[in-house]
Order: C-alpha cells, then structure tokens, then sequence
C-alpha cells in the first residue's frame, strides 16, 4: 500500500466511527421523520413554480370558507390567548409575590387543564354548561338552566381554549418572577412605593420578555387546536382552519390534497408569524438585570390574606374542578337528558365501554401501543442526540433544531405533510402507510420527539464533564461511556420525557384526526366520533378512563420531581 492509500484510509476511519454511525442514523430519524414530510408539503403547494404555487395559495384563499376559517381562526386565537394572559399572568403574579394560603395546591389546579386532552376539556365544560348538568340542580340555580348549551360556538371556543393555554402563560411568566432580584423590589418598597405601584412600575416592565413568550406559546397552540373548535365549533358552525382542513379531507379524500395543502400552509404561516413576534418581543423588551442577587420576598396581604385565598380557590375549583366533576357525572348516567341522582347514578357506561364496545377496547389497545413505541423509541433517539450535542457537534445540534418543528407547528399541518408523504408507495418496498397504524406511529414519532428531548438535554447540561472524562482516560470509548456512565445518571430525566411523550401521545387527536382509519382508531379520535354521534354519555366514559391513566402518570412522574433538573415537568414549576 501506497504511502497516500494509507493516509487515506485513516482519513476514513472517524467517519466509520460508532459515533458517526450513531449521529447519521439520528439523522435519517430527525431528516426522515421532522424534515422530509413538512419540505414534501411545501413542494406540493410550490409544484410547477413559486408562481403556479402563489396562484394556488391566492386560489385557495379567494374561497369565502377559507377566508372565513382564517379570520375566526385569528379571532379565536387572539382573544383566547388575552384571556390566558389574564389568567396565566394574574395566577402567575398571586402564587409568587404574594403569601396568599395553599400556593402549591394553586399550582396544581391551574397546571391541570394543561394535562388533559383538548376534546376532553371541551366534553368536561359543555358537560359543565349543558341543559342536563347538575349544575343547574343547586339552589337557586334552577331558573338559569339554558335550552342550548350556551359554549357551541364563537364563546365557548375562546373560554375553553383560554384556560386550556393559561397555564402556558404562568409558567414562563413565573420562571421569570422567581429569577427577579429581590433588591429592586427592596428599593422601590423602601421609596415608598405600594405593592400595586411596584408590581405595576417595576415588576411588569422586568416581565413583558416572559409574558411575552408564554403569550405566543398560548396563540400558537390556539390557532393548532383541534379538539375543542371540533367539538365546540363544527356543531355551533365556527369553523376554523384546524376544522376545515379536516372537513375538506373527510369530505373529498385525498383529491382535496391540493387545497388542504395550501390551508396548511396558511395555518402554519400563522403560527411562524406568532413565533417570529415572541422572538422579536424578546429582543425588543429584554432587560439585564442581576440574576444573582437573592430573590424577592414579596407582598404580605394583611387583612385581605382571607379574600384573596378564598377568590383564588373559588376561581381554581370553578376552572379545574367543577367540569371534571360534571364530566363524571355525565359518565354515570344511563343516557343523554336523565338528570344524576342517586336513584339513576350507574357505572354501566364504565364498565361498557372497556368490556362491549369492540371500538372502544381496539382503541385503547391502540393508543397504549402507539403511546408506548412512541415513549420508547423517541427516548432511544433522543438520549445519543442530547449526548452528541453536550460533546459539541455541529451537526446533532442542528438535528436538535429540526427536531423542534413538527412540535411547533400545528399538529393538523404536521398530519397532512404525512399523508402527502406516505400516500405513495415507499421505493422499493411498493407499499404505501396510508390507512395503517404504522403511519400514525411515524407521526407520533416526529410530532413527540423534542418532548423526550428536552429533559435529557437538560439533565445532559448538569452533569459534570469530569465524569466522562475519567473514564476516557482509562480507555472507554464514546459507546461504552454513553451506557455506562451517562446513560444511570440522566435515566430519572430521561424515563421523565418518556412518560412525557407517552401522555401526549396516549389521548392524541390533532395528528390522529386525519390519520386513523377503521379498525386502526385511537382514544382521541372515538371519543370525538362518540360525541360526534350523539353518544356524549359513552363519550364521557371514555374521557373518564383517560383522565384516570393521565392522573395517575403524572402522579408517578412527580415521584421523580426532586430527581429531575428544574423545568423537566411542567408542573414541577
């Protein structure tokens, strides 16, 4: 062998490494899955020439259901994300500058519309608000019973979506209250300042970033939201693009592919334009301050302590408590119009919808499979790609970024860039993943992928270096260091991302919504398909077995709470 062959073959040597094999087929997974089906819907609407594809968009958008899906869609949207600003930022601003009573308990009440599926939280307050809720059974109350449920419609949108997104809004908002330098809220009590004036002249300014971003996090999931416009909107004929899109597809098959298309596109030019504004907001309005000053101690309320917790806890157990207490009541009822009472109160649909409905048991079969390979197979990806990027690889954090975009855009935007995808047959194989559950897999794969990112990455930037690092001294190569050494130490954060990803993916309906096919159905989707029929009481049912598996894995993941690095879990805050 020639002096030059062999210095080219040591030239090849890094790129047969473990790690570079690792790192190309985390690539195939993140390009495949994240990056392929969105650039594949792009190339649908732009076939032909950006003008042919502007000339589709200007055709899709001449349409007067179009043009009125975008302008409800922005109107619910908006006033949505105001009322989770009030919401989210006044809970935000009692819970951390204020003694008020029973703070953690607060917490919880606020943060649990965030663990439950969208079409649940609809079926809870129209089981809330409807003609036959216990409700309207307490003194007093009787008189005020409506003939209609007043939420089907513009209305029950906007509050329903309002609360579901508030607890985004509190979250970043008081990450940042917590982060506050005491010293200036020190200073402006000393000046003589009231609360209300200090919170107002010093504390607001500080926070705008924060609100801000928990702001966009809101509008964006509110112009993606699916389950409650399907179940409040399509019946109370609100129509939003999320609906529409899927209205087209379910009416038209795929010959509608075109024009949905073109809608996606619009719905996910919305949601850039939100993130591109939380960006802009953040730089706008972004202020240094010392972070390592001590923090704040607050306000005490004095006589008002006693108000104030009472309006806090009535308002908490008004948003969080009451509909789940009505959409248990509406499961124990033998039919839709038979009011609970002792005499009628039965655990028939209960019991019914896990041992006789046949659609039933298959979706929970399905949904507990697909929720598990997803858990499972995201975090086996995730784990080498947060380790790659904590030794500094260029290209696992672009990966990284990538991964970010089927979570970010709307998840009915993400379902079509996988029809468009899988439709045809896959090359070579000559089978196409249309109407399977493997195509559900895939999606769930891409849509939950940076949600068991997330946590590793962050257990991944506490850990010390040094532990590595003596063990390459001694000879342990990149493989056997990520198993040995850092796969025990980040495993509580990482089994932490996976019950993540297997709660939203065990109840999904977005990406479902427009996937699923008979015999290959999901929770989500029969619990949409059994209110969609008129069965609300079996839907209820459902919705209650849901609740239950949710509850109880977010109670398990909270045992992990002290183990897992701040931020982790959205309630851990």
């Amino acid at each position: 062998m020639t002096p030059g062959a062999a210095r080219r073959l040591a030239g090849w040597r890094p790129a047969l490494s473990a790690e570079a094999l690792l790192l190309a087929a985390l690539g195939v997974y993140v390009l495949g899955l994240c990056v392929l089906p969105l650039l594949r819907l792009l190339a649908l609407v732009l076939d032909g020439g950006v003008t042919q594809g502007a000339g589709l968009l200007a055709q899709t958008w001449a349409s007067p259901a179009a043009r009125t899906a975008t302008l409800n869609t922005l109107d619910a949207a908006l006033w949505a994300t105001a009322l989770s600003t009030l919401l989210g930022g006044g809970m935000a601003l009692l819970v951390s500058l204020t003694d008020v009573r029973g703070r953690v308990a607060l917490v919880f009440l606020l943060i649990l519309p965030l663990l439950i599926p969208p079409q649940v939280s609809a079926l809870a307050w129209l089981s809330l608000i409807g003609p036959q809720s216990p409700l309207w059974a307490l003194p007093g109350l009787d008189g005020l019973r409506p003939t209609r449920n007043p939420l089907l419609g513009r209305e029950g949108v906007i509050l329903v979506m309002g609360i579901e997104h508030a607890p985004m809004v509190f979250l970043a908002l008081r990450a940042g209250l917590r982060a506050l330098p005491g010293e200036l809220i020190d200073a402006a009590r000393a000046a003589g300042s009231r609360p209300s004036g200090t919170v107002v002249r010093v504390v607001l300014p500080l926070m705008l970033p924060a609100a801000s971003a928990g702001a966009a996090l809101a509008f964006v999931s509110a112009i993606g939201n699916f389950g409650v416009p399907a179940l409040l909107g399509i019946p109370g004929r609100f129509p939003v693009l999320s609906t529409l899109i899927y209205q087209r597809l379910s009416g038209f098959g795929p010959t509608a592919l075109p024009e949905v298309a073109a809608l996606a596109l619009i719905l996910a030019g919305i949601a850039a334009t939100g993130i591109a504004l939380q960006a802009f907001a953040l730089r706008r309005f972004a202020v240094p301050t010392d972070r390592t000053a001590g923090g704040h101690r607050g306000f005490t309320l004095g006589r008002a302590r006693g108000p104030v917790t009472a309006a806090a806890w009535a308002l908490m157990t008004l948003i969080a408590l009451l509909p789940l207490a009505a959409l248990g009541a509406q499961a124990l009822v033998p039919s839709v119009g038979v009011r609970l009472t002792p005499a009628t109160a039965t655990l028939s649909n209960l019991i019914e919808v896990v041992t006789s409905l046949g659609t039933t048991r298959r979706a929970f079969v399905n949904s507990l499979t697909l929720a598990t390979l997803a858990a499972t197979l995201t975090l086996a990806a995730a784990i080498p790609l947060a380790w790659l990027m904590a030794r500094g690889s260029r290209t696992a954090r672009l990966l990284n970024l990538a991964a970010d975009a089927p979570y970010v855009l709307p998840g009915i935007v993400l379902s079509i860039a996988f029809i468009l995808t899988f439709l045809p047959p896959l090359p070579l194989l000559g089978i196409s993943l249309y109407n399977t559950l493997w195509i559900l897999l895939l999606a769930y794969l891409a849509r939950f992928f940076a949600l068991a990112l997330r946590p590793v990455v962050a257990a991944l930037a506490q850990l010390d270096p040094a532990l590595e690092e003596a063990a390459r001294n001694v000879g342990a190569r990149g493989l056997r260091r990520l198993f040995t050494i850092v796969l025990p130490l980040v495993a509580p954060a990482a089994g932490a991302g996976a019950i993540l990803v297997f709660l939203g993916a065990f109840s999904e309906l977005t990406v479902s919504a427009l996937l699923w096919s008979r015999g290959n159905e999901t929770l989500g989707v029969v619990i949409f398909s059994l209110y969609d029929e008129g069965r609300t009481t079996m839907a209820a049912a459902v919705s209650v077995w849901v609740l239950a598996v949710v509850l109880a894995l977010a109670g398990a993941i909270s045992l992990l709470a002290r183990r897992l690095p701040e931020g982790v879990l959205p309630w851990q805050s």
